[in-house]
């Protein structure tokens, strides 16, 4: 196919049920209310033909290419699709260029669809920037992956971000029976008796994946032999065997989420933290050691010394997996993680590093005070390098002094909080900050 052939007709024979059966009107697109439903701004825009540079983010078989497709059909111009993984650099600018001739001289304008855009690199989504910016073309983007990852920054400010969901059973069925009745372009044609448990079955393995569905579909009426009255019946056993579970596909966006759910899950449900982790690692097939390294993490982050516990606990299901492996040690990363959940929670060490962060990024240099300096050498006194009080000779092992440069006197950055171990810790630091002793040996 040429670059500007795309919604050229083809021999209906050939082409697949779900190309077939693929919506040409908003009337006939399946889901995506929020963004297409009556008054949206998406089917305003294109019911007007109005539709500006645009970027369509969901998961596969959503319905992305369908409403480029839908778009095409309205469009008073020329709509040309490209998609990202054999494109280059060299087609993006042939399109350009005669969008530029079309504009120039017929006041035609051009639609660029380009599909699987994450696809294209940087270089190659530079090149379309100009064209955009002045109009040239309308650039028209479809990705399964976070475009805020892999699109650029100028293109995506200069496109507005729809953000399609995933399609339900439900969507599937509707498709499922529309195709069944449509004679022209669906199986309508064909003596099909489907019972209801089979499109249930195709509907819930698709997983909302229209296309698939339909695929599933296909298979099972045209592979299923006639019975003999020349009717073709597609039991649930026809199903099963016409469409298999998919493999997860755990791309770079979806890892993050996962385990950033992970994480967050940490720090209040052992239910969800136990089941992202084994999801992740069991259905998309993720490192354990990804896991366990946040689970160290959050175990200061999260927890901290309201229960010291939490960090030996990780870092032995870390050891145990070193050493006995995969699924050997299943159990005790699960255990961690429970231990973890199930723990008093403080941010405090956090808050602490961030605010001692803090306090040097605003200092240009810190000298360390005369009494902390080191004095064990000659000529030290000299110097000025005593008054130091060894909170040894004291009670309690502890004695009032500066510890901090001048400059953060009387700054507090650990404040212990009530959880757990951590009272313990604040009852301690409110005593010492009402003592005021002085003396004692110096050293």
């Amino acid at each position: 196919m040429d670059l500007f052939s795309y919604g050229r007709e083809t021999d209906p024979g050939t082409r697949l049920l779900a190309d077939r059966m693929r919506p040409t009107t908003l009337d006939e697109y399946i889901g995506q209310e929020h963004i297409v439903g009556q008054g949206k701004l998406l089917r305003r825009a294109i019911e007007a033909d109005q539709v500006s540079s645009i970027l369509l983010y969901g998961p596969p078989g959503c319905g992305k290419t369908t409403l480029a497709h839908i778009i095409s059909n309205q469009t008073q111009g020329e709509f040309v699709r490209l998609n990202a993984v054999d494109a280059s650099v060299k087609d993006v600018r042939a399109v350009i260029e005669k969008a530029q001739t079309d504009k120039s001289m017929y006041g035609t304008k051009t639609i660029l669809f380009l599909d699987e855009v994450h696809r294209f690199n940087s270089s190659r989504q530079d090149a379309l920037l100009p064209a955009v910016e002045k109009g040239t073309i309308i650039f028209i983007g479809a990705t399964t992956e976070n475009p805020f990852h892999y699109v650029n920054g100028a293109l995506l400010s200069r496109s507005t971000l729809f953000q399609l969901e995933p399609l339900t059973k439900e969507h599937s069925l509707i498709a499922m029976k529309r195709a069944l009745s449509d004679s022209e372009k669906g199986l309508g044609y064909m003596k099909l008796q489907v019972d209801e448990e089979a499109l249930e079955h195709i509907a819930w393995v698709s997983n909302g994946d229209i296309r698939r569905a339909l695929n599933a579909l296909e298979l099972a009426a045209l592979t299923t032999p006639p019975q003999a009255d020349g009717s073709v019946h597609i039991t649930l056993d026809v199903a099963e065997e016409s469409i298999r579970r998919p493999i997860v596909k755990a791309d770079e966006s979806t890892q993050y989420d996962v385990l950033s759910a992970f994480h967050k899950s940490i720090r209040g449900s052992s239910d969800a933290a136990l089941f992202w982790f084994l999801y992740a690692v069991e259905k998309l097939g993720m490192d354990p050691m990804v896991f366990l390294r946040r689970l160290i993490a959050a175990s200061s982050e999260d927890i901290g010394l309201a229960n010291p516990q939490a960090m030996v606990q990780a870092v032995s299901a870390l050891d145990a997996y070193r050493n006995n492996g995969w699924p050997e040690a299943k159990l005790n990363i699960a255990q961690a993680i429970l231990f973890a959940v199930e723990s008093p929670k403080s941010n405090a060490v956090y808050t602490a590093i961030s605010k001692a962060m803090g306090a040097m990024d605003r200092m240009q240099s810190a000298e360390v005070p005369l009494h902390l300096r080191d004095g064990h050498y000659s000529g030290a006194m000299k110097l000025g390098h005593t008054g130091y009080k060894y909170p040894h000779d004291y009670p309690g092992h502890y004695v009032k002094q500066d510890y901090l440069p001048p400059e953060l006197a009387r700054t507090v950055f650990y404040e212990a909080t009530e959880q757990g171990n951590e009272s313990k810790i604040r009852h301690n630091q409110e005593l010492r900050r009402g003592q005021g002793r002085e003396g004692g040996r110096s050293s």
